[in-house]
């Protein structure tokens, strides 16, 4: 299995350029399955969730093309409503396939989704908003057999919680719908507005996307357009990271600052000097970063969950006791035994984390839990005196293009080990 070899305390300096947010490219691309003809996606991350969504839409009937960071879909030959489910297996977000497919095609078959192992994230708030809008769902071992009588219609749709990936759905599966289909409570992270900024592009009615209240007018039909990705914020709070935790200075590219506030607001916290500019920020870090505090992850605008772990590894060296309680998801310090392994200190008592920063930790072999986490180790290897192996980096590459060549080129000592 290929693994990374980090050899570590390495002070980061020089820039570095975030990739496409895999967290938006992802619906982005079931979006094109409604749009019949060719769409362009520009700044497309190379990841391996990315290539399991395009083998999702070839076996759907779409032709895919890649160019670098570019990928063309043409969803006019669209003959299949079924995803196979060793694909649905490979990736949590999967399921937001479902809501394109049934506009499409008003039938749909796929088993319920994989991905990291966090904890229970039902998608019962899925199923729940589409019936509403009138899909029979039928659920037997895992499959759901999914088909709607004519058309999907309008619904009024309070959600329990702001689900991204229900939002999602819920817009994916309005925008050809019958009548004025409302959101409440809907999700506000920029991913959303994305999503919808794409399909307004294609001719979509939506208003109100990055608010708790969504309001999606369906359409007839959607015309295929040309769209880029904005930019990972959760890469940037990695690289930001790296940083902080090596006690670097850099610059970090193609970068929405308004979208990593929170992320921000806890690196000066820790007494980072942080200078942002137009789509970039500079980070210049203390040799020893000093304790956060606490850390609360939360919905956007919140501190995000998926940043917690990079930023937990980080205050593994701070000055001080930091405390990380986490809100989003049950199993998210999976790795924190991984961690501990190279000498962090770190208490863990349900959602609650508290880290005790030490002076520094020393390389050893670990294993990458799940994307998040897996970054943290990467990160941690960068500060750790010695050599740290990580393995199990197909978590790593779910999310991070080339993480290695991206922190080489900070002056990284780190190689990829087939």
């Amino acid at each position: 299995m290929p693994s990374l070899v980090i050899n570590g305390n390495k002070r980061l300096t020089g820039k570095v350029e975030v990739d496409g947010a895999k967290n938006s490219v992802l619906p982005l691309l079931a979006a094109t399955i409604l749009c019949n003809g060719k769409s362009v996606l520009h700044n497309c991350p190379i990841l391996s969730d990315v290539d399991i969504s395009l083998k999702i839409l070839e076996g759907l009937g779409c032709v895919c093309k890649r160019e670098g960071h570019t990928i063309t879909v043409d969803s006019s030959g669209v003959f299949d409503c079924c995803i196979p489910e060793t694909l649905m297996r490979q990736m949590r977000s999967s399921i937001v396939f479902l809501g394109a497919i049934v506009s499409r095609c008003s039938i749909a078959k796929l088993s319920t989704p994989g991905g990291c192992e966090l904890g229970p994230r039902p998608i019962d708030l899925h199923l729940s908003a589409l019936r509403q809008m009138g899909l029979e769902i039928k659920e037997d071992f895992g499959i759901l057999d999914c088909k709607v009588k004519d058309r999907l219609h309008s619904a009024d749709i309070n959600l329990s919680m702001p689900s991204v990936g229900a939002t999602e759905n819920i817009i994916l599966a309005a925008v050809n719908a019958e009548g004025l289909t409302v959101i409440r409570n809907a999700a506000r992270e920029p991913e959303i507005v994305d999503l919808a900024n794409f399909l307004k592009k294609c001719g979509a009615k939506i208003s109100g996307a990055g608010t708790g209240v969504i309001e999606i007018t369906g359409v007839s039909q959607l015309k295929p357009c040309e769209h880029s990705v904005i930019p990972d914020r959760i890469a940037a709070a990695t690289y930001l990271s790296a940083a902080a935790i090596t006690g670097g200075d850099i610059l970090v590219e193609n970068v929405d600052n308004e979208h990593i506030i929170s992320i921000i607001n806890c690196l000066e916290q820790s007494g980072c000097r942080i200078n942002q500019y137009n789509n970039s920020v500079r980070i210049t870090a203390p040799e020893r970063i000093y304790r956060i505090e606490k850390i609360n992850t939360l919905v956007y605008p919140g501190f995000p969950t998926d940043a917690g772990p990079p930023m937990m590894a980080a205050a593994t060296v701070a000055d001080g006791t930091s405390m990380f309680i986490e809100n989003i998801f049950d199993n998210r310090y999976k790795f924190v035994d991984e961690i501990k392994r190279l000498g962090a200190k770190i208490k863990v008592a349900g959602r609650v984390a508290v880290v005790e920063g030490v002076k520094y930790l020393t390389g050893a072999a670990v294993e990458a839990t799940d994307l998040r986490g897996g970054a943290a180790l990467v990160l941690a290897g960068l500060a750790a005196h010695g050599t740290t192996t990580v393995g199990n980096i197909w978590h790593i590459d779910r999310g991070y293009e080339c993480i290695e060549n991206k922190l080489c080129g900070l002056g990284a000592e780190i190689s990829r080990i087939v």
